[in-house]
């Protein structure tokens, strides 16, 4: 059934049925460089159907652009990815030139996308003996729609084209235009007609035997309003050169470092500061739990990304209380967005705060980044917004006063999970049940327990006050989560439910509390043994759900699928605390992915059994680049090599995994207090560190 169309920030938007379905992601290539996005099928089509176009910010500027040579697709041969934003799609048009089994007329589609812009070289080269001749057209249409629409499976209707001068078309809708231009191969312009839905570039060509020719095309955006729509500034952080046994390791760590520049963002009106954006294409903005665990994994690279990122924070922080919002005094934002944000029944506002995890996660970054070196210039600034951080933590983030963190959605209209694991189906027991609100989450508690000592410890270093407020804070919290959380089993429980009754599935988020401190040693290695084990641990990575818990699903969001993220803060997790076996294990699985995703790690994939499946399944409506899943690779290079500093206390601990079971890795170009070193382990375990600054000193495990 068909209702009206509505009227949508410009487009018409259509809703084909009340049952609206997610547009599937897997199966499309991205071209990014933040904040613009190609998306596009394997042969380099972009059609006019699901989440294909050319998005910039969070708006689709183009859903159309379609090659055809005489009426005709080529046919698909291959696509590769070289760096941030180029991406080269090969095809055929084996229906021109000679009549032998060989294609003797092949076309390289070589796509580059900037900030604001797309432009193509179509090369058409021809190896025939007879003379080629084609006429080579590109459809193309723009429909505005705005990212929560295509996300929510409704379609947008075209927009209407205008002619803008020889070889140029253009469509505008305030505050966004669009301007398409093609030329031919001595740079004339292309012939440019309006059509029913948008506009047609055509080109004639003739090639004589063995000639080929180059025609070109460029989609130009110009969007002054959006939120969160500038290319970030060049930011210093270290690109370091891996050199390992397995060849695995190298390739993911390159295509990682390509996917982290690639979505590197800076706010409209403050371009001084970049963040990264949380992944392609619903989430390329400001998001603080997103952004703030990207920088954190990602602190080898230097401190200058972390700081960057707490202060964009920092300038966001909640002043107020805003029941819509989620606004509260000293919180970390959730995310930013151009405008109210409605998808999939949910109706945020543009700044919207409805996070449990994420203030916490910014004292931990601040403290992580002054452990890396972050110089004290850059920290001092912070330390207003780190004493508002712990005033939320001590005074509204715990409503009903047990003791713990929790969240509930007051306004109906927000995030019914506020957690990593935030889809509303998350939070379950071990039968499957879902738990009522409010919810604490085992991993948030650790969280804070972590956030009130490493906030002590910045508070005591640089003079300030308070500091054993929080070391009594913390020393409560680990006493009322051994009494209240461990559940029959031996393990941790999710989280408590609004009854304050123990949710009993096992999960991943107990491995998040490895490394916080709030587990003892015997704690944590049944932490360990528990997540180590084939119901947690035997798929391609971490599962988010035991297969042993009733609400397992491989393909379930947050219930049994893996995420690159969670794996790796996982596997770090386990090997800072001396579990080397099942942490090698979950870093060959997060390899296993890598492989099997072009080296390009997706925000999550299926949870099926490595014995069943022998590769990854795609969870379809995956990101790809996805800044935390990028991070992971980071994260997995320190892990192989053990480096873990302590600047303020003038020592760095080498400590890798036992047993190399990455076998030999040499990382070149880590940073530490702005120092690049290199850290090798060879086959046998052994580590070696050089290049450390003057006033640091290396710490070895007795």
């Amino acid at each position: 059934m068909q209702v009206p169309p509505v009227k949508i920030r410009g487009p018409l938007v259509l809703d084909h049925d009340t049952h609206r379905l997610q547009p599937l992601l897997h199966d499309l290539v991205s071209t990014v460089l933040a904040p613009t996005t190609a998306l596009s099928g394997t042969d380099g089509q972009i059609r006019p159907a699901g989440v294909q176009g050319l998005f910039h910010a969070d708006s689709r500027a183009l859903s159309q652009a379609r090659l055809t040579i005489d009426g005709r697709e080529p046919e698909a041969v291959s696509h590769a990815t070289r760096n941030a934003g180029h991406t080269r799609f090969v095809s055929l048009a084996r229906w021109l030139g000679d009549r032998i089994a060989d294609p003797t007329v092949r076309i390289d589609r070589v796509r580059e996308v900037t900030p604001g812009r797309l432009s193509e070289s179509v090369e058409i080269a021809s190896t025939a003996t007879v003379p080629v001749t084609a006429t080579v057209t590109l459809d193309v249409s723009c429909d505005f729609a705005p990212i929560e629409v295509v996300k929510s499976g409704r379609t947008a209707l075209p927009a209407e084209a205008s002619k803008a001068g020889d070889g140029a078309l253009a469509w505008s809708s305030d505050p966004i235009s669009v301007l398409v231009t093609g030329t031919d191969a001595t740079g004339a312009p292309a012939t440019a007609d309006r059509t029913d839905d948008g506009g047609r570039l055509i080109w004639q060509v003739a090639l004589a035997p063995g000639e080929r020719v180059t025609l070109r095309w460029l989609a130009v955006v110009d969007d002054p309003a959006a939120a969160v729509a500038a290319p970030a500034r060049p930011l210093e952080w270290s690109v370091p050169r891996v050199e390992a046994d397995d060849a695995r390791l190298v390739r993911l760590a390159e295509r990682s470092l390509e996917d982290l520049r690639s979505l590197r963002l800076t706010e409209t009106g403050d371009p001084e500061e970049t963040f990264l954006g949380a992944g392609v294409p619903w989430f390329l903005t400001l998001f603080g739990r997103d952004s703030l665990w990207a920088a954190r994994m990602a602190l080898p690279l230097g401190t200058e990304l972390a700081a960057s990122t707490l202060r964009v924070l920092a300038k966001r922080q909640g002043k107020g209380f805003d029941p819509d919002s989620g606004e509260a005094p000293g919180k970390i934002m959730h995310e930013l967005r151009r405008h109210d944000f409605a998808s999939d029944g949910m109706s945020l506002p543009a700044a919207y705060y409805g996070t449990i995890d994420a203030t916490p996660l910014w004292i931990s970054l601040l403290h992580d980044a002054w452990r890396w070196g972050l110089p004290e210039s850059e920290i001092e600034p912070l330390l207003p917004a780190l004493e508002a951080a712990l005033g939320w933590l001590g005074e509204h983030a715990d409503p009903d006063g047990d003791g713990f963190l929790e969240y509930i959605d007051t306004s109906g209209r927000g995030l019914a999970n506020q957690g990593w694991k935030d889809s509303g189906d998350a939070v379950r027991f071990r039968d499957g049940r879902q738990a009522e609100p409010p919810i604490a989450l085992a991993e948030v508690q650790g969280y804070a327990y972590a956030a009130a000592r490493q906030g002590a410890a910045l508070l005591e270093a640089f003079g300030r006050d308070g500091a054993g407020r929080w070391l009594e804070y913390a020393a409560g919290m680990a006493t009322r989560f051994r009494d209240r959380f461990w559940v029959d089993g031996g393990y941790p429980a999710l989280a408590l439910d609004g009854d304050k009754r123990p949710v009993d599935s096992l999960t991943s988020n107990i491995g998040h509390l490895l490394g916080t401190g709030l587990l003892s040693e015997a704690e944590e290695a049944r932490v360990a043994e528990l997540l180590g084990g084939p119901a947690m641990s035997g798929a391609f990575g971490l599962r988010t759900m035991s297969t042993d818990d009733r609400a397992f699903s491989p393909l379930s969001y947050h219930c049994g699928s893996v995420w690159s993220h969670d794996t790796a803060i996982v596997m770090a997790g386990l090997a800072g605390a001396g579990h080397g076996g099942p942490a090698g294990d979950l870093a060959h699985g997060l390899l296993a992915a890598g492989e099997a995703f072009d080296y390009r790690l997706p925000e999550l994939h299926g949870g099926d059994s490595r014995e069943t499946v022998g590769k990854p399944v795609p969870y379809p409506a995956a990101c790809r680049p996805q800044a935390w899943s990028a991070a992971a690779a980071v994260t997995l290079l320190q892990v192989a090599v053990g480096l873990y500093p302590d600047v303020p206390n003038g020592t760095v601990a080498l400590r890798p995994l036992a047993g190399a079971p990455l076998g030999a890795v040499t990382v070149r170009g880590f940073r530490v207090a702005g120092a690049d070193v290199t850290v090798s382990v060879d086959r046998s375990g052994t580590a070696e560190l050089t290049g450390l600054p003057t006033g640091l000193t290396l710490d070895r495990p007795a």
